[in-house]
């Protein structure tokens, strides 16, 4: 099987659309993000969209998103919290941003370009 068509199986397995934009954040979590920063104030101890939680589908990890704010310059910054990958084997994996970041640096050291300049992961 060609690297190409692997990665096109990958891809269907799991189509999740990860939240990268400010407005595509949804607007519950976003509400329950702000009411907890205003109500714990400087006592809170992480940020709520870094919280792990095992009990979440991996949908539901896939639009969590940790940072959802303007940076200094001004420029309006998404994260998401977790970052979802597809193995080859067929397993997908929520990767935690903070907790996973080794893993995650281990899988984009992966990542190639084919001749057309296209990613190829695997």
């Amino acid at each position: 099987m060609k690297t190409n068509e692997r990665l096109d199986r990958a891809n269907d397995r799991l189509d999740l659309k990860q939240p990268m934009q400010p407005e595509e954040v949804d607007p519950q979590q976003k509400q329950q993000q702000k009411e907890e920063l205003a109500s714990k104030g400087s006592s809170a101890t992480v940020n709520p969209g870094d919280r792990i939680d095992e009990s979440k589908s991996l949908a539901e990890k896939a639009k969590q998103v940790a940072v959802d704010a303007p940076d200094i310059t001004g420029d309006h910054i998404t994260v998401p919290t977790y970052f979802v990958v597809n193995y080859p084997n067929g397993e997908t994996k929520a990767l935690h941003h903070v907790r996973d970041a080794q893993e995650i640096s281990d899988v984009i050291r992966q990542a190639r370009m084919d001749e057309n300049g296209n990613r190829i992961w695997w």
